[in-house]
C-alpha cells in the first residue's frame, strides 16, 4: 500500500512540527492542510506501514514506537451495503478491555490521514481507534478514500456509522463506543449517535461543527455562497463524480440562485438541532466546541441546539475560526509550545471522553455547562516578520448555561450624519433621518481576509487591524459611539447576541445588508467584533421596510477609551450579493422602535 498516493514519504523535524505549533493547520485561503500537517501525517502513515521512513523527531519516534509494541495496527476496508468505508485502526493488544474511539474523517480529500498523530494520542491514552473516511470523500487511489457519492451528513452516513460500530464491536469488543469529529466528522458523530438504533454511543466530541447545517448555507435571506463553494471543491474529485445526481443538480441550482427552499429542507434533514429529543432521549454526553468568528458553521445555529440538549454537555467557545483552536492537537502538538493554553482544546476533549469511556474520576462532572474565551486578551510579544506571539493566553469565563452568559443589555441609537459625515450611536433616539449608500462594491470593510486563515492568525496572537478612516463611505455607512469608559479597564463586557433594527428601502427590488460591529481605538485601528447579513426582497424605492437581524455571538471586552462602530456595507465574500451593481440603499429610522443596536453585555 502506498503511504500518500504514489508521493514521496516526506521527513520530519522538530522544525516541521514547530510549524504546525506556531502557524496552525490551515494554509491559504481554504481548507487545505499545511504541508507541514501533511508531512507528520504521512510520515506516521509510512512507519506504521513498516516502510522506511527518515528519522523521526525523538518524542514522536517514541509514541510511535509505543503504539507499535502495544498494538496491532491495520488498514480495513467496511463493507457498508454495496461500498467499502477506508479505514484506519489502532487495537490494543494486551488482553485487557479499552474503550473505542471512533473518528469520522473530517471533509477533505486526504480521508482520515491527516490527523495521524489524534490516533497515536488516543491510543497512548487506553483507547482502541477506528478513523474512517465518510463515503464518497478521497482522492481516487488514495489508502483513505472510501466509495460511493457524498452523503452531506445524510440518512446514508448515519448507516454507514451504525455499520462501523458493528465492525468495531466484532474487531474490539470495547468496552464502551464513543466518537470524535472535526468539522464534518463532528456533525456525523452527532448524527450517527442520535439515530444509532441500539444507542451504542456513550459520548460524543463535535469539534468546529454545526447546528444547523440548512442555515449555515442560507441564513436571514441570505446565500453563504463561499462555504458552499470551498465544501465542494475539496472533496477530491469533479462536483460530478462525487455528488449523485440529485444532490449536484440541488447545488448547482443553489449556486446559481435557486433551489433554496430545497435546500433549506435537504439541510434540515441533515442537521443535529432537528434530531435534538434523539440526542436527549439517548442521554448522550455531548461535548462541543467552537469558535466566535467561524466561517463554515456559523456559531449561532450551534449555540441554539446546545442551549436545547438535555445530556450532560459542555460549550467551549474560542477565538478565531474553524478549526484553529483543535488543529494543532491533533495534527502534531508535542512539548515545546509557542504559548501557554494551545494545548487545553484538545486537551478538555480528550478529559471528557476519558471520564464517560474510560471511567476516569476526572474535573469533568464539575465542569460549568460553557466556557468562553474572551476576544482579544490575551497578551502578545513582538516577533521578527512583524507578527506577535501570545505570552499569556486569552481569559476564559464560565457560566452555568448558554442564557447565564448576557445578564443585561443596553441600546444603541443610530442617528443621521454628523459633522464627520459619518452617523453616531447614542444613548437617545434620534428620529427623522435617512442616509444612503451605493451597492454591489466590495469594500475594506469585511468579516475576514481571508476564509480560515484570517481566523487561525486571530487564534495564535495576531486579529487583522482594519482602519477605519480607510473605509469607503460611498459604498458604506458608518455610526459610531464617542470613546467610552468603564471599570477596571473594560468599557463594554460584550457577551452573547447582539440584534440591529432598522428600516431600508432601495432603487433595487432587493438589497443585501452586511453589518459589521467594530472596536476602534483611539488611533482609528479596529479590530472586528462580529458581523451578519440580511437579504431584503420586494423592495421598492417609496416605501422603507423595517428589518431586525441578530448578529453572532460574541465574548469581547470592549477597552476604556475605544468607541463601538457599526458598519453597513452591501457586499462580502463570504456572501452572495443581491440586488443590483450601483443601486442605491438607503438606511432610515423606521416609524416604530426607531434604528438602533442591541446590545448584550454580562
Amino acid at each position: 500500500m502506498a503511504s500518500s498516493g504514489g508521493e514521496p514519504i516526506p521527513s520530519i523535524t522538530d522544525a516541521t512540527l514547530t510549524d504546525i505549533a506556531t502557524n496552525g493547520m490551515w494554509e491559504g485561503a481554504g481548507l487545505n492542510p499545511s504541508p507541514a500537517v501533511l508531512a507528520v501525517a504521512r510520515a506516521l502513515l509510512a512507519a506504521f506501514q513498516g516502510e522506511a521512513v527518515g528519522e523521526l523527531p525523538v518524542e514522536i519516534a517514541g509514541e510511535v514506537a509505543d503504539v507499535q509494541q502495544r498494538a496491532i495496527v491495520d488498514f480495513p476496508h467496511i463493507q457498508s451495503g454495496k461500498i467499502k468505508l477506508s479505514a484506519f485502526s489502532i487495537k490494543l493488544n494486551d488482553g485487557e478491555p479499552h474503550p473505542v474511539v471512533i473518528m469520522p474523517a473530517g471533509w477533505s480529500p486526504y480521508g482520515w490521514l491527516p490527523f495521524m498523530y489524534s490516533y497515536v494520542s488516543l491510543a497512548l491514552r487506553g483507547y482502541h481507534v477506528l478513523a474512517y473516511t465518510p463515503r464518497g470523500l478521497g482522492t481516487p487511489g488514495w489508502p483513505s478514500t472510501s466509495e460511493g457519492f457524498i452523503d452531506v451528513g445524510g440518512p446514508s452516513d448515519w448507516a454507514d456509522g451504525s455499520v462501523v460500530i458493528n465492525y468495531a464491536q466484532e474487531y474490539f469488543t470495547p468496552s464502551r463506543i464513543g466518537f470524535l469529529g472535526e468539522s464534518y466528522g463532528s456533525g456525523i458523530s452527532q448524527l450517527v449517535a442520535a439515530h444509532d438504533p441500539e444507542n451504542r454511543v456513550a459520548a460524543v466530541v463535535a469539534l468546529s461543527t454545526w447546528g444547523n447545517l440548512a442555515t449555515s448555507l442560507y441564513d436571514n435571506g441570505t446565500r453563504h455562497i463561499k462555504a458552499a463553494e470551498l465544501l465542494l471543491d475539496f472533496t477530491g474529485g469533479e462536483r460530478e463524480e462525487k455528488f449523485d445526481p440529485a444532490t449536484y443538480q440541488l447545488f448547482e441550482g443553489f449556486l446559481n440562485g435557486a433551489a433554496t427552499e430545497a435546500v433549506v429542507e435537504w439541510g434540515a434533514e441533515r442537521s443535529p438541532q432537528t434530531y435534538v429529543e434523539h440526542t436527549n432521549n439517548n442521554g448522550t454526553p455531548t461535548f462541543i466546541s467552537n469558535t466566535w468568528h467561524e466561517s463554515l458553521f456559523p456559531a449561532q445555529s450551534m449555540v441554539d441546539t446546545f442551549a436545547r440538549l438535555q445530556v450532560p454537555k459542555r460549550l467551549n467557545m474560542w477565538i478565531g475560526n474553524h478549526g484553529a483552536p483543535e488543529g494543532a492537537g491533533l495534527a502534531g502538538l508535542v512539548s515545546g509550545l509557542p504559548f501557554p493554553g494551545l494545548r487545553t482544546p484538545m486537551q478538555e476533549a480528550y478529559a471528557w471522553l476519558d471520564h464517560y469511556l474510560l471511567g476516569v474520576d476526572n474535573e469533568v462532572p464539575d465542569w460549568p455547562e460553557v466556557n468562553n474565551q474572551v476576544m482579544f486578551t490575551y497578551k502578545t510579544a513582538p516577533v521578527p516578520g512583524g507578527s506577535h506571539r501570545i505570552t499569556t493566553p486569552a481569559r476564559r469565563e464560565t457560566s452555568p448555561s448558554w442564557g447565564d452568559v448576557t445578564s443585561s443589555s443596553e441600546v444603541w441609537y443610530l442617528t443621521g450624519t454628523g459633522g464627520s459625515g459619518d452617523g453616531a450611536l447614542t444613548e437617545k433616539p434620534t428620529p427623522g433621518w435617512e442616509r444612503d449608500f451605493t451597492a454591489g462594491s466590495l469594500t475594506s470593510a469585511t468579516a475576514m481576509e481571508a476564509i480560515l486563515k484570517t481566523g487561525q492568525k486571530e487564534w495564535f496572537g495576531n486579529p487583522l487591524e482594519y482602519q477605519l478612516a480607510k473605509f469607503e463611505r460611498p459604498q458604506l455607512l458608518v455610526w459610531s459611539s464617542e470613546p467610552l469608559d468603564g471599570q477596571g479597564g473594560v468599557a463594554r463586557r460584550i457577551r452573547g447576541t447582539a440584534t440591529l433594527r432598522l428600516a431600508v428601502r432601495s432603487t433595487a427590488d432587493a438589497a443585501t445588508l452586511v453589518a459589521y460591529l467594530f472596536d476602534v481605538a483611539p488611533d482609528g485601528t479596529a479590530r472586528i467584533i462580529t458581523h451578519e447579513p440580511f437579504t431584503a426582497y420586494n423592495l421598492t424605492a417609496d416605501e422603507d421596510r423595517a428589518v431586525a437581524w441578530q448578529l453572532q455571538p460574541a465574548a469581547y471586552d470592549l477597552p476604556t477609551g475605544h468607541r463601538l462602530t457599526l458598519v453597513v456595507n452591501s457586499r462580502d465574500e463570504l456572501y452572495e450579493f443581491t440586488g443590483t451593481d450601483g443601486s442605491t440603499t438607503f438606511i432610515s429610522s423606521p416609524s416604530v422602535g426607531e434604528a438602533r443596536l442591541e446590545l448584550p453585555l454580562g
